[in-house]
């Protein structure tokens, strides 16, 4: 089935950007949207910010710092543009990939996650 591997993770000095992409391989019948989320040390995951295949964006309300969301369909990538990172933005990053089977049941995968440690 669907596979999910984010890259771009890594340490990084407070003021520095990092992109972090997340391929999906296999098959999904229908999809539907991508989603980024990060789980930061001692705390919960949260939503960063969701893309439709059409390219609808959503931002959580928590993650309004100069991030950006896009995709390639064409390559069925998602990708976070993080500029300005702050310690705070240490955390796991996820994506995950929501979409429809042929029999019209809906799927979530999500990948392994990458490690983002920006230093101060």
């Amino acid at each position: 089935q669907v596979q999910l591997v984010e890259s771009g993770g890594g340490l990084v000095q407070a003021g520095g950007s990092l992109r972090l992409s997340c391929a999906a391989s296999g098959s999904i019948f229908s999809a539907n949207f991508m989603r980024w989320h990060r789980q930061a040390p001692g705390k919960q995951r949260e939503l960063v910010a969701a893309i439709t295949r059409g390219g609808s964006i959503n931002y959580a309300d928590s993650v309004t710092g100069p991030f950006t969301i896009s995709r390639d369909n064409a390559k069925n990538t998602v990708y976070l543009h993080m500029n300005s990172l702050k310690p705070e933005d240490t955390a796991v990053d996820y994506c995950d990939e929501d979409g429809d089977d042929q029999r019209g049941v809906n799927r979530k995968y999500w990948g392994q996650g990458t490690q983002v440690t920006v230093s101060s």
